[in-house]
């Protein structure tokens, strides 16, 4: 009987889709905690040691090679997703360990992220959680700063891909925006084609400058893929130019984005805010400057939501559906579906 761990399972929902046929066939053990490598490798390599397949949740445990060479017992992993970057492949193809996802054709599949992505614009201009606040504590306005209009500003894209596309539609159609955009590769035919991609007119998406994004956007909006190039790409001199009224969000990954600058604009109140799904350590520890700060007025406002931006429900039970389906296959000793390596 093959030994099944189901890592980082937050909203329980394994105990809806793993059938009684499943656990009749494995000894299955779900794992509702993350431990990083980054932060206790042994621990995380003590607890996967006896395991012969793992389930992962995206990204939320990485896998590098010093995990995957460590664990002698291991011969599958299935993760939710077509593609998932936190786990070491090439470590896997070479011990021979297969490495399976879920097909392409989500239901939601951009759509989730650029859903909360205008969710956290329009909370952090609205100051919805802030004002949401004073009912309860039997309060009423009266704080600082007040609504941003976001109508006619300019909403500025750190990456112009499939969700900086329709990102930028919403901004245009929706708001009447202005919409500038930036990526190391990026030129004005490209930035036109994914333009006429969304439906919008050719030239509504400016290619420009990555100091002029920064230092002329109202709202800046980061949609790059993270990868090596990628890292750390936003830096304290990009953040610092920013306007004081500018809103700044990250629905991308945390990485990206130079943290400790970042929270150090917002806590001396450079900008008007930020709105941030992704961080570089996630779950963020207890004593994360993101958890003790006090944010708002004299700091800037910040609204901070634990990497949900893909935790919607039809795009979550499609992946548990598909994993789940994996998993039979691989009890009854069958090649699962979308593999990966």
């Amino acid at each position: 009987m093959p030994r099944i761990a189901i890592l980082d399972d937050y909203n329980d929902l394994s105990a809806k889709y793993v059938t009684d046929a499943i656990r009749a066939k494995a000894d299955i053990t779900v794992f509702k905690d993350t431990i990083l490598p980054s932060i206790d490798e042994p621990a995380l390599i003590e607890r996967l040691k006896p395991f012969d397949i793992l389930v992962t949740m995206r990204e939320r445990t990485p896998l590098p090679r010093s995990v995957i060479t460590a664990l002698p017992k291991l011969r599958i992993i299935l993760t939710t997703g077509t593609i998932n970057r936190g786990i070491d492949t090439e470590a896997a193809k070479e011990r021979g360990i297969v490495v399976a996802g879920t097909s392409a054709k989500a239901p939601a599949g951009v759509g989730v992220t650029v859903q909360h992505t205008w969710a956290l614009i329009l909370a952090l201009a609205t100051n919805i959680p802030r004002d949401g606040a004073f009912i309860p504590d039997g309060k009423w306005l009266g704080a600082n700063p007040l609504n941003t209009n976001i109508f006619g500003l300019t909403l500025g894209l750190v990456g112009l891909g499939n969700l900086g596309s329709e990102v930028a539609k919403i901004g245009g159609l929706g708001f009447g925006q202005k919409i500038i955009a930036w990526s190391t590769n990026l030129t004005q035919d490209k930035a036109d084609e994914q333009a006429a991609k969304v439906g919008l007119p050719k030239g509504s998406i400016t290619a420009v400058g990555k100091d002029e994004l920064f230092s002329t956007a109202d709202i800046v909006s980061v949609h790059l893929v993270l990868s090596e190039r990628s890292r750390g790409i936003v830096g304290a001199d990009d953040l610092a130019r920013l306007k004081p009224t500018a809103l700044f969000v990250n629905t991308a990954r945390g990485p990206i984005v130079d943290e400790d600058a970042l929270i150090d604009v917002l806590d001396k109140g450079k900008i008007r805010g930020a709105a941030i799904d992704v961080f570089g350590i996630e779950p963020l520890p207890f004593d994360s400057r993101w958890r003790t700060i006090k944010w708002g007025a004299p700091r800037s406002e910040v609204i901070l939501t634990p990497h949900s931006g893909y935790s919607y429900e039809d795009l979550l039970v499609w992946m548990w559906e598909r994993t789940a389906e994996n998993l039979e296959r691989v009890v009854d000793g069958k090649e699962p579906l979308a593999r990966i390596v």
